[in-house]
């Protein structure tokens, strides 16, 4: 396999910008399948959105994987999910992508999940394109959205095409570097027909192409001293210094099509394979497993050791599907591979190559690609090698859970279907945690979101006919200390024999914000050995133990640091057991004093309505105690940015298609955690303590 001809590629983008049908239409051109469905058609569906659910709702859920070819390339695609609560699968795909392409809907632009995905292609210096899509909508806007990028992305960009017209009269688009107007005949669009640019154009042209040209002239000298000189740049060198600067991710060229309209594709998948890197140009990094704080570079060499990463888990009625993105050497179907993690050698038993919901066999797979391995057990993240203890990759970001629901199931007999199904869920996806409350004996989950949660219990009827009844969702609160408080404690105790002596002084403070990642952080000023330092840790460990439900409504502490500065011990009595039941006890009695606040998830809201919704809509999101960040108005429609409570947002799908008349559209992420005003707090802790009582009579 030649790997200068390989491209790992994903499609990300904002809800509805068009991902989904763009990836169809990159199928299709490419020979992959032979009928274009649509989303929202009467058909079977989309290719990528192959669950049920999918094909329902319009949406994509899972990041679907497939491989197709184009140009002599052989091409891994992905296609991820828009909304904000399945972003652990952008996050995932990301992770072991080179390249992407970011689609952006020509009327709507940047909007909050685009920032999002920014943030992930950034994280893992993901290389990337831009497709401005659906330039067949009324109100499309290329021009402006290229500003947009730069400004709301902080990303260099430019239109590296031209669009002929807009909306309604969308007809092609001029290529400015080889200045060819591109159109596309016959019924799918799947013939492209280069011209001569036409006159009315010529002006304009001229003037962007310029602009490209200046923009790229910052990455090459030899292109500056080309337009300096005043000469005509070559296209190979327009090419080069594009594919160059595309690489260092500093440059986004931009690009404009109609997916739906079948405008556009065909001249993405060239520059896919002209200027998103191979695996070869890609610099990517393990850690020794002896030493984690050593990188060393892997080479996408077939001869070197085997190191891959278990990036994505399906469970199947065949047993575990686990998709790998191989790094380097190759692997081949019935050797045996550690897994580094655990230690355990396991079985590679069938490799398969992927088609959305598809595979067909292969025998062995080199660095570079990405696959998928029949029936091993392993975890999300988790790194492959030929050898034991011979390195790890580093894992991918993982967003905790903002919101809980308890789930029953309706019959008893049924429990075990449901523990099955939610082992199973939260094996697939890390955003998804499951627990027991033991005070109420009910099983929690936890998630990123409404539709998140709704998503999981709808599978868990459908696919393993499980009846639930949902609790309503509850809000992760945390607490958090607002003053500093010190404190000097004792802890004696005397039974037969020897007892326990611990005695500690200190304070505790709040953290300042960006002191540190933690969320708490202990620290050791004891001077002269008042205490010994084999005692520290202890003192430490104990603090860690309670911090998980804090006095005012048992919610986990936050934002706070321990300074223990005295204490003393006495020879025969003090123990490690004593130092941390002393840290326990201290905390319960003393964190009151540091007038612990309750703090909020606060969501960032993006909605977008007709204009003369906005003010009952403004009025509704103030009443639900937001804070209106920014509103713009475009064309007749209004887009409100605001930062408001999750706990006021539950249901809000529904209120706002009534306030709209089923025309105003939202998304919602978690924007940071903030003090809840007083009022609200005592309420929060008046329900928690009626909880209580009703569990303690239900018992």
């Amino acid at each position: 396999m030649d790997l200068s001809k390989v491209r790992n590629f994903g499609i990300s983008a904002h809800i509805d910008s068009g991902k989904t049908t763009l990836s169809e239409r990159i199928l299709f051109y490419s020979g992959r399948i032979h009928k274009m469905e649509e989303v929202h058609g009467d058909g079977d569906g989309a290719t990528m959105d192959y669950m049920e659910l999918e094909k329902e709702r319009g949406i994509t859920i899972t990041s679907a994987a497939t491989h197709l070819e184009w140009g002599g390339c052989q091409m891994n695609l992905i296609d991820t999910p828009g909304h904000v609560d399945f972003t652990i699968e952008v996050e995932r795909s990301l992770r072991v992508l080179d390249g992407a392409i970011l689609v952006l809907c020509a009327v709507g632009g940047v909007q909050s999940q685009s920032m999002t995905v920014d943030r992930q292609m950034k994280r893992y210096h993901i290389p990337r394109l831009a497709f401005i899509n659906k330039m067949d909508r009324t109100g499309a806007r290329p021009f402006s959205i290229v500003d947009d990028v730069k400004d709301k992305l902080g990303v260099d960009a430019c239109l590296v095409q031209y669009p002929m017209g807009g909306g309604e009269t969308f007809e092609g688009m001029i290529d400015l570097a080889t200045l060819k107007a591109i159109y596309f005949d016959g019924k799918d669009g799947e013939k492209v027909r280069e011209e001569a640019v036409p006159a009315k154009y010529d002006a304009e042209v001229k003037k962007y192409r310029h602009i490209m040209l200046e923009t790229l002239a910052m990455y090459s000298d030899e292109l500056m001293e080309t337009l300096l000189s005043e000469q005509e740049p070559s296209v190979e060198l327009i090419y080069k210094v594009t594919k160059h600067a595309v690489q260092q991710q500093g440059f986004t060229p931009v690009f404009v099509g109609s997916a739906y309209k079948n405008k556009g594709v065909q001249p993405l998948l060239d520059a896919i394979v002209r200027y998103l890197p191979s695996p070869l140009e890609r610099q990517v990094h393990a850690l020794k497993f002896d030493n984690p704080t050593e990188k060393f570079p892997l080479e996408p060499d077939p001869a070197k050791p085997f190191v891959g990463m278990a990036f994505k888990i399906v469970e199947d009625p065949f047993g575990q599907l686990t998709f790998l993105r191989i790094y380097q050497g190759k692997i081949e179907k019935g050797q045996m591979y550690y897994n580094q993690r655990t230690g355990r050698k396991d079985r590679f038993s069938r490799i398969v190559k992927m088609h959305a919901d598809k595979r067909e066999e292969i025998d062995s797979a080199e660095a570079g690609d990405i696959v998928a391995i029949m029936g091993i057990d392993c975890a999300s993240g988790e790194t492959y090698a030929s050898e034991p203890k011979f390195c790890s990759l580093e894992s991918m970001f993982v967003p905790k859970p903002v919101i809980k629901m308890s789930v029953t199931p309706v019959s008893r007999a049924d429990a075990d279907k449901m523990s099955k199904a939610l082992q199973r869920f939260r094996k697939e996806d890390p955003t998804f945690n499951v627990f027991n409350d033991e005070e109420t004996s009910e099983t929690i989950i936890a998630g990123m979101g409404e539709l998140h949660l709704d998503i999981y219990v709808e599978r868990i009827r459908r696919e393993y006919k499980v009846e639930l009844e949902v609790g309503a969702p509850k809000v992760s609160y945390r607490e958090s200390p607002t003053k500093k408080a010190e404190w000097d404690y004792k802890h004696k105790k005397q039974t037969g024999g020897s007892g326990q002596f611990a005695h500690i002084k200190g304070y505790f403070e709040p953290l300042v914000e960006g002191e540190s990642e933690e969320s708490f952080v202990f620290e050791d000023e004891v001077k002269g050995g008042r205490i010994p330092k084999n005692f520290i840790p202890s003192i430490e460990k104990g603090f860690r133990a309670v911090l998980g439900k804090g006095p005012v409504a048992e919610y986990p502490v936050v934002g706070l640091k321990a300074v223990v500065v005295d204490g003393s011990y006495h020879e025969v009595d003090s123990s490690d057991r004593a130092f941390q039941t002393a840290a326990e006890g201290c905390f319960r009695e003393h964190f009151l004093d540091t007038r612990p606040a309750l703090l909020e998830p606060i969501m960032k809201v993006e909605i977008e309505c007709p204009e003369h919704f906005q003010g009952p809509i403004t009025g509704d999101l103030i009443s639900r105690r937001g804070m209106i960040v920014n509103t713009d108005m475009r064309d007749g429609v209004t887009s409100i940015l605001a930062e408001v409570p999750l706990a006021e947002t539950f249901g809000y799908a529904t209120d706002i298609r009534s306030m709209s008349q089923g025309q105003g559209t939202f998304t919602m992420e978690l924007a940071c955690y903030r003090k809840v005003p007083l009022s609200v707090q005592e309420e929060i802790v008046a329900d928690k303590k009626k909880d209580k009582q009703l569990v303690g009579a239900g018992r």
